[in-house]
């Protein structure tokens, strides 16, 4: 799966008990629809990425918020206990590899994107 949208939080970065480092940040996505009233709305969806290991490190040290990303990652559904005792559902984008994009409008109006390679 791939995913192109603006990091909407800078990523947190952690270490699991078994000492594996894993990056968490949210991607928005733009989308546009009709309302009731037939008025075209732009609407974010919110997607939770985490990066893993050496990504993940990538991900915290040079990506901030609001930069335009692209994501290739799979979907990963996971269930936990919340601090009430309550099922909780998640899903998530799992990355494989992030590319960073250079996003600018063109004289035309239109979006032009374009891609920086990410140091490693």
């Amino acid at each position: 799966m791939m995913l192109v949208g603006h990091l909407a939080a800078n990523p947190e970065m952690r270490q699991t008990k078994g000492g594996k480092n894993v990056a968490n940040f949210p991607i928005a996505i733009n989308r546009s629809a009709l309302d009731d009233e037939g008025n075209r709305q732009e609407i974010a969806d919110f997607h939770r990425v985490v990066a893993w290991q050496g990504l993940g490190e990538i991900c915290d040290k040079y990506l901030v918020k609001g930069m335009p990303v692209l994501v290739e990652g799979r979907l990963v559904n996971g269930v936990f206990e919340s601090e009430a005792g309550k099922k909780q559902y998640r899903t998530e984008i799992v990355a494989d590899s992030l590319q960073v994009l250079n996003w600018k409008k063109s004289k035309s109006g239109a979006n032009e994107v374009s891609i920086d390679p990410v140091p490693a």
